[in-house]
């Protein structure tokens, strides 16, 4: 299969680095050419690579370079018109999340590659993290998740607001697992450091009765990956960044009226976090608390970026739906504006129009 990626920035760079290592292992997949508008980055991923790197995706079609999928790792703003051109001209395409900017060209994409019979796989990266990866067989009636995902400023992606940037990962992993329709949603965002919204904390509802509480924020002074999620008789927490997995089950001596109150989350995270986070920095597989067990299931380890494009080639070969399809894409980045429209719609409320209008 012959590859390319357009936009060679932060993310884009690692797309090439992994195609290129797939490359060397024999795997039938061979890197052939970029995208970058930017000179300097243009001729240093020419150098690196030993590829021709093209001004524009137009530029690169038109060299007949018989290209079968390529990744799309540009400003979001750019999505549509880079991804669209792509899968026009018959290539499958892996688009960086979100998928788009608007529903409206999430609609557009997903149009074109059903008419063009295409892959269109979102980047939907967490969902290749081996924790997540592992949880999936655990997961049984989840009532109540907790996200936080916290990072130091960075001007990377300012062109998006932290929902679409950090918190957007998190929306598309719970939404896959209370597999439910969203009821409602509350939510309150500021801007601090860049003209869009970088700290939010949202909650929502779903027709389940399953209930999420969202925390981003990308100027916090230390980084934090994790989810955690009550369920009957279980609490789980995942912790991104160290790709592990922590389950803490209810013995069978535990009153119904405590397995009902962790299961429904009426039994603060936090205190459950806490005994987490001892019993894993003590290795323990049990607790010497009454009722609760602690156990680390294994958890096979690899580098999420790798795992998704290994997914997506796979894809391309055998036809399959990807693993993360653009239509989960497209779910996720709807509960993204409809979390951005009520942020405004709280900020009015507490009349925080001129300082919500600077972030806006």
């Amino acid at each position: 299969m012959r590859v390319a990626v357009a936009g060679t920035g932060a993310f884009g760079r690692n797309h090439l680095r992994v195609y290129r290592e797939l490359e060397s292992t024999g795997t039938g997949v061979e890197l052939v050419a970029a995208v970058e508008p930017d000179r300097t980055r243009a001729a240093e991923t020419a150098g690196a690579y030993a590829i021709p790197v093209f001004c524009s995706v137009e530029e690169m079609l038109g060299a007949d370079l018989r290209l079968d999928a390529a990744s799309v790792a540009v400003p979001t703003s750019l999505h549509t018109g880079v991804a669209s051109a792509l899968l026009e001209a018959g290539l499958d395409v892996l688009v960086e999340k979100p998928i788009a900017a608007s529903l409206m060209e999430a609609d557009e994409l997903l149009e074109i590659a059903k008419r063009k019979g295409r892959i269109l796989q979102p980047g939907h990266l967490e969902r290749f993290n081996p924790a997540v990866l592992a949880v999936q067989g655990k997961l049984r009636r989840p009532m109540f998740f907790e996200a936080h995902r916290l990072s130091v400023f960075s001007p990377r992606a300012l062109d998006v607001d932290v929902v679409l940037d950090l918190m957007i990962h998190d929306l598309d992993i719970v939404l896959t697992c209370a597999n439910s329709p969203v009821r409602e949603v509350r939510a309150v965002g500021l801007p601090i450091l860049s003209p869009k919204v970088d700290i939010a904390n949202v909650r929502v509802e779903f027709e389940s009765g399953c209930v999420a509480n969202f925390t981003a924020s990308r100027v916090s002074t230390e980084r934090v990956r994790k989810l955690r999620f009550f369920q009957p008789r279980q609490y789980v927490s995942i912790d991104y960044a160290g790709r592990e997995l922590l389950v803490i089950k209810l013995d069978a001596n535990v009153t119904p009226e405590i397995a009902a109150a962790i299961a429904g989350g009426r039994i603060d995270p936090a205190l459950l976090a806490q005994l987490a986070a001892s019993a894993a920095s003590a290795g323990l597989a049990s607790s010497p608390n009454p009722g609760l067990s602690f156990v680390k299931p294994p958890v096979v380890q690899g580098e999420p970026l790798r795992l998704e494009i290994e997914a997506f080639l796979d894809s391309v070969r055998t036809r399959r739906e990807p693993f993360v399809t653009g239509r989960q894409g497209r779910d996720a980045l709807a509960l993204a504006l409809e979390i951005q429209a009520a942020m405004v719609a709280h900020a009015h409320r507490a009349g925080l129009q001129d300082f919500f209008a600077a972030g806006a």
